[in-house]
C-alpha cells in the first residue's frame, strides 16, 4: 500500500483523480437521504452486498461472491418473488459448505439499507446477434425506476452496473443517481480483458495470469485493443513483432480482438445467455471495493477530460478500485492508431447517450 502511494504521488501526471467534488448536477439531499445517512452512519454493515435482478446473470454474481468468501451478508432484489425466494433458498441452504453467510430477498428495496455495494444486473436480456446498444432504452427506463430506491436506503453506496449496454446504463445511473462519479460505474471491458488474455494464452500455450492487455472504449463492437501495452511474462508482443495487431501484422493477432468482440454472442448463440464469466468480472470488482486493496481494472467510468473526451461519457479505461470506488485512471501511452479507434468508439457511445430520454 505504501509502495502504491509513492508510485502514485511520483507520477501524478499519469493519473486522473477522482473525488467526491465531481458529480452531476442532480446531487441534491432530501430529507429521506439524509435520514437514511445518518442511519447507515450510525449502524454500518461493511460488507452487506445487494444484487439487483436474479436472472442468470444476478445468481451467478451473488454465486462468486459468497463461494469465494468475498462478502458473508447478501441482498437479492428482483420484481419476480417466486423466482426470488426460489434462488435465495437454493443459496442459502449451501451455506453449511461456504461459511455461515446471509441470504435475504426483497421486492420492495427496503432489505438493500446500508449497502456497500449495489450490483444491478437486471434489465431485458440480449437476443441472439443483438448489439447491446439496441438495448439501451429499454433498460434505461428499468434503470429511472430502480436507482432512486437504491440511492434512497443506501445514499453512500457504490453502484456497480452490470446490466447493458454497460456503458449507457452507467451513464443514465449516474445522471439519475445523484451520486459522485466515483461511485457510479460499471463492469465494463474487464470482462473483455479477461478473454482478451485468455485466447492470448491459447495462442502462446502459457497460463493467462501470464498475460497481460487491456481492452478499452466500449463493452460491445467499437472496443479497441491495446496491442502496445500486451506483454506476456514481461516482455512486451511488440518487442517480438512491432506490427502485431496491425493490419499489416502477417501473424493476424487482430483475429484474437475479433473473438473477443464475438465472445458474448458466440455463448449466447450456444446456451442462451452469458452468466459465469461476468458473475465472477462484477465479484472481482465487488472484492476491489470490500478488501480495500486497489486494483486496476478496466471498467466504465466518466472520461471526461482524459483522451480528448471533452463531454460526460462513460466508457472502459484502466482505473484503480478501493473501498471509495474509483480513485485513479491508469493513463495509458496510446499510439496513434489506438487513439483514434478510441475517439471512434466515444463517438458511437456519444450518440447513443443524446438519444436516451432519462
Amino acid at each position: 500500500m505504501i509502495f502504491l502511494r509513492r508510485i502514485l504521488q511520483k507520477n501524478h501526471n499519469l493519473f486522473r483523480y477522482f473525488t467526491a467534488e465531481s458529480c452531476s448536477a442532480e446531487n441534491e439531499n432530501t430529507e429521506d437521504k439524509l435520514l437514511m445517512k445518518i442511519s447507515c452512519q450510525d449502524n454500518p454493515p461493511s460488507d452487506k452486498i445487494t444484487v439487483v435482478g436474479v436472472g442468470s446473470v444476478g445468481v451467478a454474481v451473488a454465486f462468486a461472491i459468497v463461494s469465494q468468501n468475498i462478502s458473508n451478508n447478501i441482498v437479492l432484489v428482483d420484481a419476480d418473488q417466486k423466482r426470488l425466494c426460489g434462488e435465495r433458498l437454493d443459496l442459502q441452504q449451501g451455506s453449511t459448505f461456504k461459511g455461515n453467510y446471509k441470504i435475504e430477498a426483497c421486492t420492495d428495496y427496503t432489505k438493500t439499507a446500508c449497502s456497500k455495494v449495489c450490483v444491478i444486473t437486471a434489465g431485458v436480456r440480449q437476443k441472439p446477434e443483438e448489439s447491446r446498444l439496441k438495448l439501451v432504452q429499454r433498460n434505461a427506463d428499468i434503470m429511472k425506476e430502480m436507482i432512486p430506491k437504491l440511492v434512497k436506503y443506501s445514499p453512500d453506496t457504490t453502484l456497480l452496473l452490470v446490466t447493458n449496454p454497460v456503458d449507457v446504463m452507467s451513464y443514465v445511473s449516474w445522471k439519475i443517481s445523484g451520486l459522485p462519479n466515483n461511485k457510479v460505474f460499471g463492469s465494463g471491458t474487464h470482462l473483455d480483458s479477461s478473454r482478451f488474455r485468455f485466447f492470448l494464452s491459447e495462442k502462446f500455450g502459457v497460463s493467462p495470469c501470464q498475460c497481460h492487455g487491456y481492452i478499452v472504449g466500449e463493452h460491445g463492437d467499437s472496443s479497441v485493443a491495446l496491442w502496445s501495452s500486451v506483454n506476456v511474462a514481461g516482455v512486451r508482443l511488440r518487442e517480438l513483432n512491432p506490427k502485431a495487431g496491425t493490419d499489416e501484422d502477417d501473424e493476424k493477432w487482430a483475429d484474437i480482438h475479433k473473438k473477443v468482440v464475438r465472445g458474448a454472442y458466440e455463448v449466447i448463440k450456444l446456451k442462451g445467455y452469458t452468466s459465469w464469466a461476468i458473475g465472477l468480472t462484477a465479484a472481482s470488482i465487488v472484492n476491489s471495493i470490500l478488501r480495500r486493496a486497489p486494483h486496476c481494472q478496466t471498467v466504465s467510468i466518466n472520461a471526461k477530460g482524459l483522451y480528448g473526451i471533452s463531454e460526460d461519457l462513460y466508457l472502459s479505461l484502466p482505473a484503480l478500485i478501493n473501498s471509495n470506488g474509483i480513485s485513479h485512471v491508469v493513463k495509458k501511452n496510446l499510439d496513434c492508431e489506438e487513439q483514434d479507434k478510441l475517439m471512434k468508439s466515444a463517438k458511437t457511445l456519444e450518440e447513443i447517450q443524446k438519444s436516451v430520454k432519462i
